[in-house]
């Protein structure tokens, strides 16, 4: 072969292989814009394509499967996940994703296992600890949650989330001022509906009547929709013989989330203290239709 033919085989075949990674990247780039959108099957279709085209991109089976989980397909979002891994061990984010499907698929100590791959790998990762402290709260580990939750603090001091999550912990261990002052960190840094419904719980288990209120009337000026707000402000209201004002929250939550048991069986309670027992009988059956665990109790003792 002549050298000026071996040089036109040659530019071909660079022009060929450059192309063919530039279609590649066409589908993969299109491929993150119908996921923007939130077209998740387009995204999933395009990311297809580009793996075709390019197969040892591990980017682009990490991200295919990330569209996968939002498609709720999380076993076939694992198995991109582990392709990716096959083509790169070192793929923290593999392992963070392979956590949260396994999360959602209820195989905790699974999610737990992959997180703690994600630290191994990157001992800074925020994310990964809380993600493993708010898995290990399934098993009551709240200790060991508490543990990973200051450990993302001491990572990334201005995470909120950690701090509203290392309350919960504190709360389920009974620890109400511990968990007030990590919801009123979070608070400081970011106030959110979620984090001042918390401290409002908190606040109820101290007694706290009247401070409960303010923080869930400040959740509900966040979020008007968050129903679980207005069941414990009407709770609490209750507390302090506000019967017409935990009357109007029970209904309202029960307006929000038709199928939350707990408002009917609490309003049926209140409709009972005020004489109106007909209509508390109503309440209480449709508690028991949410599947209210007390709400037969209540049918037995007041409807029969």
């Amino acid at each position: 072969m002549n050298k000026q033919k071996f040089n036109c085989l040659l530019a071909a075949l660079t022009f060929s292989i450059f192309g063919f990674g530039q279609s590649a990247n066409v589908f993969f780039n299109r491929a993150v814009t119908k996921y923007d959108k939130q077209d998740y099957k387009g995204a999933v279709e395009d990311y297809t394509r580009a793996i075709e085209l390019k197969p040892k991109d591990a980017k682009a089976y990490v991200s295919r499967g990330i569209a996968k989980y939002y498609l709720q397909d999380y076993n076939g979002a694992i198995a991109d996940q582990r392709k990716a891994l096959e083509i790169n061990p070192k793929y923290g984010d593999a392992y963070f994703n392979i956590g949260d499907c396994l999360y959602n698929l209820q195989d905790y100590p699974g999610a737990i296992e992959n997180y703690t791959k994600v630290i191994e790998l990157n001992p800074k990762d925020a994310m990964a600890f809380v993600s493993r402290g708010f898995t290990k709260q399934y098993f009551k580990d709240y200790p060991g949650a508490i543990e990973d939750f200051t450990l993302a603090i001491k990572v990334q001091p201005g995470l909120a989330d950690a701090y509203v999550d290392r309350g919960v912990a504190k709360y389920y261990l009974g620890d109400y001022a511990g968990a007030i002052k990590d919801y009123s960190k979070a608070i400081q840094m970011n106030s959110t509906a979620e984090a001042y419904y918390n401290r409002g719980n908190a606040k109820d288990a101290l007694n706290d009547f009247k401070g409960g209120i303010s923080d869930y009337n400040k959740s509900i000026e966040l979020n008007p929709k968050l129903a679980k707000a207005f069941l414990n402000r009407g709770l609490t209201k209750e507390h302090l013989l506000d019967h017409k004002g935990s009357l109007e929250d029970f209904s309202k939550a029960i307006e929000l989330s038709p199928k939350l048991g707990d408002a009917y069986y609490n309003r049926g309670n209140v409709k009972i203290t005020l004489g109106q027992k007909e209509s508390a009988c109503l309440d209480f059956q449709k508690a028991d239709e949410c599947n209210q665990v007390q709400a037969k109790g209540a049918i037995q003792k007041n409807c029969q």
